[in-house]
């Protein structure tokens, strides 16, 4: 199932969120929404630092109502966190790179303007992307509750040594890992910290959760792929009578949760998802294909 919609309305009102560390000035920023103005819409900016989730988009309540989508001008880091930001909202997004590398990003800054007119005539698909929440249980109690939209990532802290951490999936044991810890993927965040790590990468539209380990010790450890309705259970296992080992849980590479020895964190898929407008008609594989031709 390929998780398109049809788009049925022509776009005019618009939220755009810019990392102020890539647009030196707002340049681009000014430029595009006086654009949008000038054909007859509106703009919303909102200036993002790009550090942390919290600062990455404005509260829902504050977004005008007649907002039809986000434009995002940064990076792959910002719209991300943008979509885990906004995802109660419902408001489709779409990004414009002005970084390096940007598998998410479907747009550059010599096509935005070309975007903008097909947005605006009603010429666009909307893909629904899968994304992850978990939460922790310490002394039998939730705590540190998070969602993700690329990876909820469990990984060691504090001296230079590995951890062990036992996986659960639908209640029945998997495996425990040895290393540096352990990465939950959704299947659009397969082109991040889970590539780097050797894990696979999986067309954006499927439904599916990636288990991949960091730096394991074990030469036989792989990557594990599960269903997308599929529960995770990861705990801090004893790995030496001290039991002082920690690790830390990051979702999209913020929010930390510190876990001590016996401790767990579940992970399962998201009620919501994230809505993600697509212009192209290129596929999966051809963006791929590109992406790694140019920054290899």
């Amino acid at each position: 199932m390929l998780h398109m919609e049809s788009s049925t309305n022509k776009m005019k009102h618009f939220l755009m969120i810019t990392n102020m560390h890539k647009d030196a000035g707002r340049k681009l920023t000014e430029a595009l929404s006086g654009y949008i103005r000038a054909k007859g819409g509106s703009c919303q900016c909102f200036l993002s630092t790009g550090e942390n989730a919290s600062e990455a988009a404005p509260k829902i309540s504050e977004i005008p109502k007649e907002t039809e989508c986000v434009l995002v001008l940064g990076g792959d880091g910002t719209l991300i966190r943008a979509a885990t930001m906004l995802v109660d909202s419902r408001i489709p997004l779409i990004g414009v790179n002005l970084g390096t590398l940007g598998y998410l990003c479907e747009l550059e800054e010599s096509n935005v303007y070309a975007a903008i007119d097909r947005l605006m005539a009603d010429d666009y698909m909307i893909e629904k992307r899968m994304m992850l929440e978990g939460h922790g249980i310490k002394a039998g109690k939730e705590v540190g509750y998070g969602i993700a939209f690329n990876d909820i990532v469990i990984h060691r802290t504090g001296a230079l040594s590995v951890v062990r951490l036992s996986v659960y999936v639908n209640g029945e044991y998997l495996n425990t890992f040895h290393g540096d810890g352990v990465i939950l993927s959704t299947p659009t965040g397969s082109t991040g910290y889970n590539m780097s790590a050797g894990g696979p990468i999986v067309d954006p539209k499927a439904q599916m959760i990636l288990i991949t380990p960091i730096n394991s010790h074990n030469l036989s450890t792989r990557s594990i792929v599960i269903g997308a309705d599929d529960e995770v259970v990861v705990e801090l296992a004893e790995r030496r009578s001290q039991q002082d080992e920690t690790v830390e849980v990051s979702f999209d590479g913020d929010n930390a949760v510190k876990l001590e020895v016996g401790d767990r964190f579940v992970i399962r898929r998201a009620k919501e998802t994230a809505r993600i407008c697509k212009i192209s008609n290129e596929s999966f594989l051809e963006i791929l294909s590109k992406k790694m031709r140019t920054y290899t």
